[in-house]
């Protein structure tokens, strides 16, 4: 059974300079590379008319780094896909809808996000599904990924943080 998560985090900046971020290619290049992810790709960037931007990216970890419960599902390395559709900044935030999977594995997440602004901050609040549809592990991998995301949500926003200050 699918398992929902809910978490939030608050940026340094302001939600115009994260989105400003967002809106920068070098921005998801340089992030991807500092993941920690064995490779790691931007398989698409589009930035629309309507101030909107299409993010795709793969991360690639290697089987040698990933922890035994993972082995218990799959096999070799963990390949994670992720896609994310922002909205054009309105009244000084934007939502987004973000999809994830793992490729060659019943692993997906739905989710949406909204940044917001807070002040002279931004905060960004993101909902998440994960279903990892295997019998018996499904639901201790689904909490397994939940923890991950919570981790992954700091590192990005540690990570966005510093690039505001040194590019923007």
């Amino acid at each position: 059974m699918p398992r929902s998560f809910d978490m939030a985090t608050e940026y340094e900046g302001t939600s115009a300079q994260v989105y400003a971020a967002f809106r920068e290619k070098q921005y998801w290049l340089a992030r991807l590379a500092a993941s920690g992810a064995d490779d790691a790709t931007l398989e698409a960037f589009r930035v629309g008319d309507d101030g909107g931007v299409d993010v795709v990216t793969t991360q690639v970890l290697r089987a040698t780094r990933l922890p035994g419960i993972v082995h218990q599902f799959h096999h070799g390395d963990l390949e994670i896909r992720r896609a994310e559709t922002w909205s054009g900044l309105a009244d000084g935030g934007s939502a987004a809808s973000i999809a994830g999977s793992i490729v060659r594995a019943p692993v997906v997440l739905d989710g949406s996000a909204l940044l917001s602004p807070l002040d002279e901050r931004a905060v960004l609040t993101f909902q998440a599904t994960v279903e990892v549809r295997i019998p018996l592990v499904g639901g201790k991998m689904e909490k397994f990924i939940g923890t991950q995301l919570v981790n992954l949500l700091t590192s990005e926003r540690q990570f966005t943080t510093q690039w505001i200050a040194e590019n923007l």
